[in-house]
């Protein structure tokens, strides 16, 4: 058995220097982020099945997932098919054909939601929609931990679980089972793993440094090794299937890379290493690059196994009819046929410039200028349990009103502390919210929809937290101070879940009376 040795008390000032103050309440971080996340996810999974019927994009998705399963690739529906809802709700999913469906996504976030249609049955809502509630309530767990990991403080790790559990657009995309929840928990999953990277390797970092600074020998020079890190590859298995739920993860591989090597340029400029750029650029950063495109890759091509497979997958045999030029002749057949259909899918997701009624532009989303309807009916008397002349009974994707205008407030004081301060936290949730929103302003010509942005939704609550953090105040600042900021972020804490019970009811297709509808309706854009 091998023997621990403790860190002596160099490598532990070299660590608090590197990472920050020691968290040692992890047994009671855990007991008290579990709690908040069980609530969440009861309340996620509370009637997740209800409207037992197809709602928004879940037609494609759910489909798909029902073909994956049947076939390992997407099938094309009959054509005598044309109702959303009426095949699933009445049991049976014989409405496929046998050949290939041509679709704008891969493949790896329907088999997600497979699994969900595969443990309860195909013809379930549960079924269909188990996975993203899973998804989201898990993702609850993480942004609690992570929190509190970056922020060195389990208090404000308690909030940013409690903030996302009662955030609106994440509970209704926690309820619909469509790709966009899917792709937000692989990034954040990516995210959390990234943090923890740079946590165990600047200790490492500072374990060794210690060592050689014990020794006599000088850590100026030369660099310091930090040999296999494991959870900058679990980041990356995180990218690659993130990519393979929706290529918008894409953009989340390119920024998070920049950001594990900028950190590892700060921890070997912090530990006094003379060639800290060098090193971290031309060896870290390529190591980085290295290992973590392999890995994006390889997990990206194994989401495509099935139509690998399979004979009667979209293009599938494109290349046998298609001879490759002679200096591509080495690239095997079934990869030039994915290669093609990849072409097919990018002319085809780029000429989705359609009107619909609830598109929106990406400068109004922040300020939920137009939430996406998901669903909408409008009982009268007598009918689904309306008692007035008339009822609504409605899903619409609104976030949490306070918590997203706050957070626009936050992202303006983050940037802040980055540029002026330097403060990796601050970086790092600007750079995460980033990378979900601004790419879509280069497709404004687009049909698109403001529940895209919930990818970004995470960073936004820690956005907030961080602010939260900020009025709080540091933990030996005085009483008073500490119990006024207490008092405040307490307050908003709890104004933010009351926001979300009144919302409720448009989260989960109640129905009530048009009137208390129209209260709900806030803005004429969101009608």
């Amino acid at each position: 058995m091998r023997r621990v040795t403790p860190p002596t008390d160099l490598a532990l000032r070299l660590r608090e220097r590197l990472i920050g103050r020691p968290l040692t309440d992890t047994l009671r971080a855990w007991l008290l982020i579990g709690l908040v996340t069980l609530v969440g996810g009861v309340l996620r999974f509370r009637d997740v099945g209800r409207p037992h019927e197809l709602i928004f994009d879940e037609t494609y998705y759910v489909k798909d997932g029902v073909g994956l399963l049947k076939s390992g690739v997407e099938l094309t529906p009959k054509s005598s098919i044309t109702s959303h809802d009426v095949p699933f709700t009445h049991g049976t999913t014989d409405v496929f054909g046998t050949a290939g469906n041509f679709v704008v996504h891969p493949p790896i976030g329907k088999w997600c939601i497979a699994l969900g249609e595969l443990a309860f049955g195909p013809t379930s809502s549960l079924g269909w929609r188990f996975t993203v509630a899973l998804m989201g309530t898990l993702s609850i767990l993480m942004l609690g931990l992570v929190a509190r990991r970056m922020l060195r403080s389990t208090l404000l790790g308690v909030v940013a679980a409690i903030l996302l559990a009662a955030e609106g657009h994440h509970f209704v995309h926690s309820r619909t089972s469509l790709l966009d929840m899917i792709l937000m928990f692989w990034v954040l999953a990516a995210f959390c793993a990234l943090v923890a990277d740079r946590e165990h390797s600047r200790r490492r970092l500072a374990d060794h440094a210690a060592t050689l600074i014990a020794q006599g020998r000088d850590v100026t020079y030369g660099r310091i090794g930090l040999g296999i890190r494991p959870w900058r590859l679990v980041a990356a298995l995180c990218l690659g299937l993130a990519i393979g739920t929706k290529w918008s993860g894409g953009f989340y591989f390119a920024a998070f890379g920049l950001l594990t090597v900028a950190w590892d340029l700060s921890a070997r400029r912090a530990i006094g290493e003379v060639n800290w750029a060098r090193n971290a650029i031309l060896v870290d950063g390529v190591t980085a690059f290295v290992s973590m495109t392999t890995i994006v890759v390889g997990t990206y091509l194994a989401g495509w196994t099935g139509w690998f497979r399979s004979d009667n997958g979209y293009g599938r045999h494109w290349a046998d009819s298609h001879p490759a030029d002679p200096l591509w002749s080495w690239v095997p057949g079934a990869l030039r046929s994915l290669l093609h259909y990849h072409q097919d899918m990018f002319t085809s997701a780029r000429s989705i410039t359609a009107s619909h009624p609830y598109m929106s532009n990406p400068w109004s989303w922040l300020l939920q200028g137009r939430p996406t309807s998901f669903y909408w009916q409008n009982p009268k008397r007598g009918e689904q349990g309306c008692a007035v002349d008339s009822c609504a009974k409605a899903i619409t994707s609104v976030g949490t009103p306070l918590l997203w205008w706050t957070a626009v407030a936050a992202l303006v004081v983050l940037l802040v502390m980055w540029l002026l301060r330097r403060d990796w936290r601050a970086g790092a949730i600007v750079v995460a919210v980033a990378a979900g929103y601004l790419p879509w302003f280069m497709y404004q010509d687009r049909t698109i929809f403001t529940f895209y942005a919930v990818v970004f939704v995470p960073y936004l609550v820690l956005a907030v937290t961080y602010l939260l953090g900020l009025v709080i105040g540091r933990p030996e600042a005085s009483v008073a101070r500490r119990r006024a900021g207490l008092t405040v972020a307490g307050t908003f804490v709890a104004l933010c879940v009351a926001c979300f019970v009144f919302f409720w009811p448009v989260y989960t297709a109640q129905v009530i009376p048009y009137a208390d509808w129209q209260l709900r309706m806030w803005f004429p854009s969101w009608i």
